[in-house]
């Protein structure tokens, strides 16, 4: 059987794409995705401005590709490894907590969690862009509230009788920590969130010895 030509400009092009996304994913999480331009992206990635600009063509859809490329990261980091290494259920909840949290205190973006800096700066804003970020956003919580149900339904969490309401508070203990640390450059905050979600889980019947997980490796 004859093999398709290899296309090597393609190939170029998707290679040239990625590196550019990858510094403009961990630009957009300090300076924000309004303080992406197509200057500050080729001094950062060593490609043209005219490159750049054929690459993605607007701002709008540099933007957009922006988002797409940290939400594959995102799920390459935190919920891909958990989904891997757990069953459904307490045990998996607790990975995808301390998951996050390493994304988060591992810096694997300059700025902390993409989506926790870039939902302020466009929760106000209307538009293909805040669309995006609210459907990653929600994807994570709707997958984390799924979790939670299996939790439920497997009598892990015996006294929990709304699975949106923890993840709403799971979410914000996440993302305080995330704040805090990068404000205050300190990684107590990791601490605080890891004991308030343990804390949280055991009050609502889960058990304690599973519970434990959240945050061990990082001790």
């Amino acid at each position: 059987m004859t093999q398709a030509p290899v296309d090597r400009r393609r190939l170029r092009g998707e290679e040239s794409r990625r590196a550019v996304l990858s510094h403009a994913v961990d630009t957009a999480t300090v300076d924000g995705l309004d303080g992406l331009t197509i200057g500050r992206l080729a001094d950062a990635s060593g490609y043209s401005k005219s490159g750049i600009a054929t690459l993605f063509g607007s701002k709008e859809q540099l933007q957009l590709a922006v988002v797409a490329s940290a939400r594959e990261v995102f799920v390459d980091r935190v919920v891909a490894p958990a989904r891997a290494r757990t069953p459904r259920g307490l045990v998996r909840i607790c990975a995808l907590l301390s998951d996050w949290l390493d994304y988060s205190r591992d810096r694997v973006f300059s700025g902390g969690c993409f989506f926790a800096a870039t939902s302020v700066e466009f929760d106000a804003k209307r538009g293909a862009v805040r669309d995006a970020i609210v459907a990653a956003s929600g994807e994570w919580e709707d997958y984390l509230t799924v979790s939670i149900e299996h939790a439920m339904a497997a009598g892990e969490l015996p006294l929990l009788d709304d699975a949106r309401q923890l993840t709403f508070e799971m979410v914000s203990f996440l993302e305080a920590a995330n704040t805090r640390s990068l404000l205050h450059a300190s990684v107590e905050p990791y601490a605080r969130a890891e004991a308030a979600l343990r804390a949280r889980l055991t009050s609502l019947g889960a058990d304690p010895a599973l519970v434990a997980s959240i945050g061990a490796t990082s001790a």
